[in-house]
């Protein structure tokens, strides 16, 4: 996709770098176009490569002749292009640079009160022999990007993430919001689309959270927040769309990287190497977290009444807590350019997960008509996974500059056990339970797309993708009396084999148009079909029913004068459930605080429209967005009581949801220190549409989170880093969730040779216990959950880099876009700890 850059981008200082005379004479390339501001000048051009192909982020400088001072700079887009306006009067000459190419000099350039426009045109950069370290660029890409579509955190510019997973990565970004048990939220929407380098993964179908504790910060590059995707994105996702990107080595040579960490509560490793000699790149790497040492306790307390408020039963649990994960993420890929028209590329990513909880001597004590009874229990859950991508695509490109035909596959599968067992500590003849539930997610995706550039200033796009999709969840339920052999409970509600196919046929076209007057125009319609069977063994399958969806969208972009830009976006979305709301295993690891997923369940369908303005001088940016979202057969949690003290939950598209909010982040830099904040908040709007006056719900309030980041340089090779997230108490259908924070510090230093670096840093080190309240209340019942969670942890981080990368950058891999995967759990259960 062609991005357009709406704010400045870079903040950079260019140390030394290695320039090419001009030839005799020449004494400007360009022609000056009066028109611009008074007493500012404006320059544009296109950076290429001997294959006449685009140069995504060369660097481009603007220096003060008289004394080489830097004045401003930018990076190009994706398809080379670059402008850098208001360059006050004087005479300037423009470089032009990327590792791996020999450096451009134009030049020189005079701005007067006329505000004179300089067009350099294509600039054609030459591959340099020179090796990677002897060319020191301290230039860098800023922290947070606002493009046309998305929000862009540049990852690898942060490292207060070391050592930690993909959530503490996405607590940094702006629009989102991870509570403590790692599940995620954009603009207080839990219905989002979590993308891996573009491409969808079965390891995001299942719990997203497991999912983000498998990607080591320390892989991440970047994090793009689409609010308002195009209609070449999947119509997945109403609250929008995350796609984490991942770092790849695209520098001839080879190099080996080492990653570890120690710590108080977990430890990681990580290796990963990649080779690149003429056209052929190879990668390979693996990455390993263990989490041990975690503590914590529950509370549950439930009050189950009669239809005029009469108690029925007052029920309390308490128990200690200890939970352990293990998780590892290995690589390979590989890529093949035979010449500037034809690419091909794959790779292999396997991951495996394993998490498990233990809650010794769970008291729980029941008060009702027939007096009070207490009893003891051990309960073990473990949620473990195996999930493998398989991935292959050819790019076809043309001489003419964006035009490509791509084709992408896709096979994904992940493998998934979650299970409990209840082991009862009271009475002579106790009664044990276990339930094993295994899950299977597969799917194959065949992607073709077609980009057709229309002269410089539009784009034409369209492509069709097919989705196979096959869901599969087998569980059973076991029991033993008095420590005997567990026998299998026979039912079809307690034991049984669903099997869900789902298959999702789409075609969009959309378009781009640069306009007069500096506005940008993107949109677009793109239609999906989707057939779903869905079956219980030896049944006739349940009557769901296919559908078409038709998902219009459009973003308008206008800049203004002093880099300042404002946006306009509208988009319909649908959010199709995943298996976590689909899957009829019964979870009963708390008997009686049960819950069950509802094969039954249709998707729900979001509406939403924004504004936004952003503004870049030099050092400084802020955005400042403004949105409203309305959620049509919202998937809601329906509560219910089984006799007079168990809590039944399910799910059902009874809800309708309406947000309206604003969102606001910026960054300054000044000297040796940078800082990066923002807030969120919004305010929600919750009903269940139920006519029953006594089942009828709804609830409203007001939420906000707020973050605050940054990093002091003490030394050329000292600094330190900071980081804290607060997030307000939460409004549900049906409750609330109480207020959190979580808090960082570190200090780091990097090694002589710049070629690896030594950090310690500690997280809530004066708050080191959290508690998550939530209260639920529905007609018939009140319940309030307590979990602690104690967050202390220190630790050391050790990263190393071996090898010496040369010659040019290889031409770049552009990433098509593959996502049709539903995230996020229900917004009444976010927090809760009894799920």
């Amino acid at each position: 996709m062609k991005r357009i850059y709406i704010i400045g981008l870079i903040a950079l200082s260019i140390v030394t770098t290695k320039t090419v005379a001009q030839p005799p004479g020449v004494q400007s390339y360009g022609q000056a176009t009066p028109g611009n501001k008074v007493g500012y000048g404006k320059f544009s051009g296109t950076v290429l490569d001997e294959n006449n192909q685009p140069v995504p982020y060369a660097t481009i400088s603007i220096f003060k002749s008289a004394d080489q001072k830097l004045v401003n700079g930018t990076i190009a887009e994706d398809n080379g292009k670059w402008v850098i306006r208001n360059v006050p009067e004087g005479e300037f000459k423009v470089v032009i640079s990327f590792i791996g190419y020999d450096p451009i000099d134009r030049g020189p350039f005079k701005v007067t009160g006329k505000g004179e426009s300089y067009d350099l045109g294509e600039i054609a950069l030459e591959t340099g022999s020179t090796e990677l370290d002897e060319v020191v660029i301290e230039g860098q890409r800023v922290l947070i990007e606002d493009k046309v579509d998305r929000i862009v955190y540049n990852a690898e510019q942060d490292l207060t993430t070391a050592g930690g997973d993909a959530s503490d990565v996405l607590r940094r970004v702006p629009l989102l919001s991870v509570d403590l048990d790692g599940n995620v939220s954009l603009r207080g929407s839990n219905n989002i689309t979590v993308l891996i380098d573009g491409k969808p993964s079965t390891i995001t179908a299942g719990n997203l959270a497991d999912a983000l504790r498998q990607i080591p910060a320390d892989e991440i590059k970047s994090v793009e927040v689409i609010t308002s995707p195009s209609a070449r994105y999947d119509a997945e996702g109403t609250g929008g769309i995350i796609n984490i990107i991942t770092k790849k080595n695209n520098l001839q040579g080879g190099t080996l990287s080492v990653n570890t960490g120690v710590g108080y509560r977990g430890s990681n490793l990580g290796l990963n190497a990649g080779y690149r000699t003429g056209k052929l790149g190879l990668s390979l790497g693996g990455n390993g977290f263990s989490g041990y040492n975690i503590l914590g306790s529950f509370e549950n307390e439930q009050i189950v009444t009669d239809e005029f408020g009469n108690e029925l039963s007052r029920t309390n649990q308490f128990a200690e807590t200890l939970s352990s994960r293990v998780n590892g993420r290995f690589n390979f890929g590989w890529d093949y350019t035979f010449n500037k028209y034809h690419f091909i590329g794959g790779g292999v990513n396997y991951r495996i997960f394993d998490a498990r909880s233990d809650q010794d001597d769970r008291l729980t004590s029941i008060m009702d008509n027939n007096g009070t009874r207490s009893f003891l229990q051990d309960v073990f859950t473990l949620t473990n996974s195996n999930s493998v991508d398989v991935n292959f695509n050819y790019i076809r490109s043309f001489e003419e500059t964006g035009k490509e035909i791509s084709l992408i596959s896709l096979y994904s599968q992940d493998a998934r056990n979650n299970d409990f067992n209840i082991e009862n500590l009271s009475g002579s003849n106790p009664i044990d339970t276990k339930n094993e539930n295994i899950s299977f997610n597969k799917e194959f995706t065949i992607q073709l797309d077609y980009v057709e550039p229309i002269g410089d200033k539009a784009k034409f796009e369209t492509g069709l993708k097919n989705i196979s999709r096959t869901v599969t969840s087998d569980f059973q339920l076991f029991q033993r009396q008095g420590g005997g052999e567990f026998t299998e409970v026979q039912g079809a509600s307690v034991s049984n084999f669903f099997n869900y196919n789902q298959n999702v046929s789409a075609g969009y076209v959309s378009a781009l148009v640069e306009l007069p007057s500096n506005f940008t125009i993107q949109a677009g319609g793109r239609y999906e079909y989707t057939t779903i069977t869905a079956n219980f063994s030896d049944e006739a399958n349940l009557d769901i029913g296919d559908y078409g969806t038709f998902v219009p969208s459009i973003n308008i972009s206008k800049k203004l004068k002093n880099n300042n830009t404002i946006k306009f976006g509208y988009s319909r979305r649908l959010a199709r459930p995943s298996l976590q709301f689909l899957n009829p295993n019964i979870n009963a690891a708390n008997p009686l605080d049960i819950s069950q997923g509802n094969p039954d369940l249709l998707p729900e369908f979001t509406d939403q429209v924004e504004v936004s303005f952003s503004s870049f001088k030099r050092a400084t940016s802020i955005n400042i967005s403004a949105f409203i979202r309305n959620t049509n057969g919202s998937i809601q949690s329906v509560r219910e009581t089984i006799g007079q003290d168990t809590v039944f939950t399910t799910f059902q598209n009874i809800g309708e949801e309406d947000a309206y909010g604003i969102n606001a982040f910026g960054s300054i830099r000044k000297g040796k220190l940078t800082l990066n904040g923002g807030i969120d908040a919004y305010y929600a709007v919750l009903t269940n549409n139920i006519d029953d006056p006594l089942f009828n719900a709804q609830n409203e309030g007001f939420v906000f989170n707020t973050r605050l980041f940054g990093s002091y340089k003490i030394t050329d090779r000292w600094a330190l880093q900071m980081f804290g997230f607060y997030r307000s108490a939460r409004v549900q259908l049906q409750g609330f969730t109480n207020p959190f924070y979580i808090y960082s510090l570190s200090i780091n230093r990097n090694f002589k040779d710049n070629k690896g670096s030594i950090g310690i840093g500690a997280n809530n080190f004066a708050t080191p216990r959290s508690f998550l309240n939530s209260e639920i209340t529905t007609p018939f019942l009140t319940q309030r959950s307590t979990r602690e969670l104690q967050l202390l942890n220190f630790r050391v981080n050790v990263s190393y880099r071996i090898g010496k990368l040369t010659q040019r950058a290889s031409k770049k891999v552009r990433n098509v876009s593959n996502d049709d995967l539903k995230q996020g759990a229900s917004n009444d259960n976010e927090g809760n700890g009894n799920r």
